[in-house]
């Protein structure tokens, strides 16, 4: 593949422009088919909201709620200067034009038992999709009416208001990641390669993969829906793919030229090794990405599918048009050069000399280095084995300085269950029949009579249709664990004696806790498969890939242990608090639900990135002579430089989203930008050479049995040496790289 773009540059580059742009062009027509609310979350919730879809009760108006509450003192809701201040209210959302349906607490009863507050309800006018991009005239009247009555509460809340807020956190803060990451990646390769020609060329491959796969993406949509969550974190991972690949062909096929090679046996050398090596890195990745549609869960397919398809095209991308573009531009990839950068290095032999000082230390006593490594990555690790997940409550998520967190909670302790209540949909052949219409009345009142529910339990006939909408207000409100004990006496003790007696009816319960209920259960079930699988085929492709049981072991081992690390930290950081103010993450005392089995695969997927890179120079070095000790000093040394470079991006760029305001974002950032860096450094400079050292031949041990398996490994063969240079170091068996 690389001999024949090196021939057809033209072609090569002029076809991967054609692609990337029709992969565009043929996205935007066919346009991106999102998840739905059935789709994104499994379970009794999924069911739910499936019925009301079928019966189109799901396009109703998004309900909002405003607050009045006197803060203390005599007054009480029936006052006059309390229902003059409600009426302002009334008159306040009426005079935005924006808001129908609104509902006076005197006629609907919404006065709390303590006569101090009180809740006007209306519903948000058009289409609810719609309703938190326009809703803000209705907050700004709200408020307007808050400003001029200080010594009563004004607070609103509800379906269009929450979500502009959770939308307006969670855009703002891929938008700013999104932002940062390409400037920070470009400046840590400036530094890499001392040329900013050189430094472009990663960043140009990453980005014109991920435009082409957001094309392919929207295509593939309508099969499989999308989201936005999908797209960023295919723009994450298809920087992170995108960059390393092109990192670790370009760095050495410079290698190879400084070495003395001419600029054709160079990139045939690159194509050879580390077009390989990118070859097997993005294939692991892919399987290890495969792992998230194994969940059942709409997001998680979407990512794992999103992200499976940018890391194909970036590794297709890094094997055709990178060595095109390098056999066009020569000598030129050295322009923009910054002179104080291009000094470094020299006189190494092509080995980083702060890595070449380690690893003789671990070298020397591989099993001191074995046991302190492996220990403290296992002192690490032990803090997950009481991990905490659950789906973060609105304060937990956003914090509680918000004024549309304080309104839920507000709202919450006046009207307990008010703002997020259970939803019961009922669906029967005939939902106006005695048996049907008893059952719902029985259910209400043991929903209160079992404690469940504080009531009132609302019903919503829905005749044409034969559906039932019961909300009922969960005990425990905002307490997340109280309302899922709730939600549970609901499904398994209130609904069987009283709407399971009745023979063909159906009534699945949903609401806001019900979905963070079952996506965190269905997160827990898809565990085991999605472990066994990623774990399973990498496994498999290590052993086809290298031809050692051994390497393909350790490397399972040591992956293992590097996402336990992290996992570990995560619980130190965001569970315990340990070092959570440095991050703003106090008071969070859990991780967010969907994040370990998130973490696994992905860790998994760019763990394996370095570790073929590694191992693989290590084998070259043994299959050319050296011993295996030889082999690997000269292997890890060589590589530590790319494997630096490539984790510090990794590692920067996941730290921004360590920075971003939503609780979720901060784990994802600081779990991806620890395990890279353990990774990196402690795994792939300390404990793999520590290891491989102990076992010596032992690293390339194939039972006989075993033997039948095809031979996917490729050594450097029929490359004439390079030629001799005058004044160097004593160079080591294989001259080759820049180290640093």
């Amino acid at each position: 593949m690389g001999g024949w773009s090196a021939r057809h540059r033209w072609t090569a580059v002029g076809s991967w422009l054609l692609f990337v742009v029709l992969a565009l062009v043929i996205g935007s027509m066919a346009g991106r088919v999102d998840l739905t609310d059935r789709e994104e979350v499994p379970g009794e919730f999924g069911q739910a909201v499936a019925i009301l879809d079928d019966a189109g009760l799901n396009d109703g108006p998004a309900g909002e709620m405003v607050l009045v509450q006197a803060a203390g003192g005599s007054l009480k809701a029936t006052d006059p200067a309390f229902r003059a201040v409600v009426g302002e209210v009334v008159a306040a959302v009426e005079g935005t034009g924006e808001v129908a349906s609104v509902e006076s607490p005197y006629d609907a009863g919404a006065i709390s038992e303590d006569g101090r507050s009180a809740l006007v309800r209306f519903d948000m006018r058009g289409d609810p999709q719609t309703a938190p991009d326009r809703v803000e005239p209705v907050v700004e009247a709200v408020s307007g009416v808050q400003d001029k009555h200080k010594d009563l509460k004004v607070e609103q809340f509800g379906a269009a208001s929450s979500e502009k807020v959770f939308n307006d956190a969670f855009g703002s803060d891929f938008q700013r990641a999104e932002y940062s990451a390409l400037p920070v990646a470009l400046g840590i390769l400036l530094i890499a390669f001392g040329a900013l020609v050189a430094a472009l060329l990663p960043v140009l491959l990453a980005m014109t993969a991920f435009l082409a796969t957001t094309g392919l993406v929207a295509v593939v949509s309508h099969a499989v829906h999308m989201s936005d969550t999908a797209n960023s974190v295919m723009l994450l991972v298809g920087l992170a793919v995108g960059v390393d690949y092109c990192l670790f062909y370009l760095r050495r096929e410079r290698e190879e030229r400084e070495a003395g090679h001419d600029a054709q046996t160079a990139l045939r050398i690159a194509a050879a090794t580390s077009g390989r090596a990118v070859l097997v890195s993005g294939v692991t990745v892919i399987v290890a990405m495969a792992g998230m549609l194994f969940t059942g869960i709409g997001d998680f397919k979407a990512m794992g599918l999103a992200t499976m398809m940018v890391v194909a095209v970036a590794m297709f991308g890094s094997v055709t048009v990178l060595p095109a573009l390098l056999s066009l531009l020569g000598e030129r990839v050295e322009k923009g050069r910054i002179p104080f950068l291009r000094r470094r290095g020299k006189g190494t032999g092509g080995e980083s000399r702060v890595w070449r000082a380690i690893l003789g230390g671990v070298l020397r006593r591989p099993v001191v280095a074995a046991a302190v490594a492996g220990g403290a990555l296992v002192a690490l690790a032990v803090p997950a084995v009481g991990l905490n997940t659950a789906n973060l409550t609105l304060s937990q998520e956003l914090g509680d300085g918000l004024p549309i967190v304080r309104a839920y909670e507000d709202i919450n302790k006046a009207f307990p269950g008010g703002p997020d209540p259970a939803q019961v949909v009922v669906k029967a052949s005939d939902i106006t029949s005695p048996e049907v219409r008893q059952a719902i009345d029985a259910f209400s009142r043991a929903a209160v009579a079992e404690g469940a529910s504080p009531g009132p339990v609302e019903t919503e006939l829905h005749e044409k249709e034969g559906v039932a909408v019961l909300k009922v207000p969960l005990t425990g409100g905002t307490d997340e664990e109280r309302a899922e004990a709730s939600l549970k006496v609901l499904r398994d003790e209130v609904r069987p004696g009283t709407l399971g007696e009745v023979a063909g009816l159906t009534a699945p319960i949903g609401g806001s806790t019900a979905a963070s209920m079952d996506f965190t259960d269905k997160i827990g079930d898809s565990v085991p498969p999605v472990f066994a699988f990623v774990v399973a085929f990498a496994f498999l492709l290590m052993l086809l890939s290298f031809r050692s049981l051994t390497i393909a072991i350790t490397s399972i081992v040591l992956n293992l242990l590097s996402v336990g690390a992290a996992y570990g930290i995560l619980a130190i950081v965001f569970q315990h608090g340990w070092g959570a103010g440095l991050v703003g993450a106090e008071g969070v005392g859990a991780i967010v639900a969907w994040l370990p089995l998130f973490l696994f695969v992905i860790l998994f997927g760019l763990s394996m990135d370095y570790h073929v890179f590694v191992v693989s120079r290590i084998r070259e070095a043994r299959m050319r002579g050296l011993t295996t000790q030889g082999a690997i000093r000269h292997g890890i040394t060589t590589t530590a430089g790319v494997v630096t470079s490539a984790a510090v991006i990794m590692v920067a760029v996941f730290a921004i989203f360590g920075t971003l305001s939503m609780q979720s974002m901060k784990q994802m950032g600081v779990g991806l930008a620890a395990a890279v860096l353990i990774d990196a450094t402690v795994i792939r400079g300390v404990l793999l050479p520590a290891v491989m050292s102990l076992l010596g031949e032992r690293n390339w041990y194939l039972p006989k049995w075993l033997g039948w398996l095809p031979d996917m490994t490729h050594d450097e063969a029929g490359v004439a040496p390079a030629p001799v240079r005058q004044a160097t170091a004593p160079a080591p068996v294989e001259p080759s790289g820049v180290g640093r």
